[in-house]
């Protein structure tokens, strides 16, 4: 098993890098998207990323329970992308996201922090890098920042492989 976290910023290449490492593998590929698709404009944004994937990659669509879902996906010799770290998060701490009752942020994490070590698979992990600017205005906006900043540290620290792209183009770290 390896897990490589790929970081990068909005349209980096983050996604489709993660793709073309999984599909060089030659080996089963589960997507888990993490993505509710609220409007139109994310929508096409979606069927966009859904375009460049093989049709016979599964998909499954997971917006909270990650830990979970990795390990119900699980398998030795398949691969696993999780797109994206970022969404997950923000669906997680947005108070007017769709979720279940009373969700708990740090039980989540802390559920996949505790699975990533016990997976099979080849894992390929998508999450912006959203700490490289300036402090965002508003309590959520910051919080989120925070939170995305601290489970990409805590996932790149699990992790045997992290990329930084910038430009479509892989900036080993780890």
């Amino acid at each position: 098993m390896t897990t490589h976290l790929i970081l990068g910023g909005a349209r980096s290449g983050k996604s489709a890098y993660a793709e073309r490492q999984a599909a060089a593998l030659e080996l089963p590929v589960t997507y888990i998207a993490t993505a509710q698709v609220y409007d139109d404009e994310f929508a096409s944004r979606v069927a966009q990323h859904q375009s460049r994937r093989p049709p016979y990659w599964q998909l499954v669509e997971a917006p909270f329970n990650l830990g979970q879902t990795l390990l119900d996906n699980d398998a030795a010799d398949s691969c696993l992308i999780v797109d994206c770290l970022t969404l997950w998060l923000a669906q997680c701490i947005c108070p007017d996201c769709d979720k279940p009752e009373r969700l708990d942020w740090q039980a989540e994490k802390q559920a996949l922090l505790a699975t990533l070590p016990q997976l099979q698979a080849q894992v390929f992990l998508v999450s912006n890098e959203v700490g490289m600017g300036i402090v965002p205005l508003g309590e959520i906006n910051r919080q989120f920042q925070d939170e995305q900043g601290r489970l990409n540290q805590h996932v790149a620290a699990i992790a045997d492989k992290v990329s930084f792209i910038a430009a479509g183009l892989p900036l080993p770290l780890k």
